[in-house]
């Protein structure tokens, strides 16, 4: 099963910008699967799929900057117990 590159598109969180990439999958049913991968740095990237792609897009749109939010937190939370060490 091979994957269809869709669009390309751009997430904002938090004055950044992070690169979206919307492909379409066909499943061995026949049905067809959407998935998302947006790209954090190198080699992190949040990847979702959903039915539909206007559910797959709202998905992005609620999820990534949680997702974005939460690494941060959680970097800082590390970065600070390096510190008090």
């Amino acid at each position: 099963m091979f994957r269809k590159h869709l669009q390309t598109g751009q997430i904002e969180v938090d004055g950044r910008t992070f690169v979206a990439h919307y492909f379409e999958q066909k499943t061995a049913r026949g049905t067809r699967r959407f998935s998302c991968e947006v790209l954090l740095d190198a080699g992190d990237r949040i990847i979702l799929d959903d039915d539909s792609l206007t559910s797959l897009q709202a998905k992005i749109a609620r999820l990534a900057p949680a997702t974005i939010f939460s690494r941060a937190l959680a970097a800082k939370g590390t970065s600070n117990a390096w510190v008090a060490a």
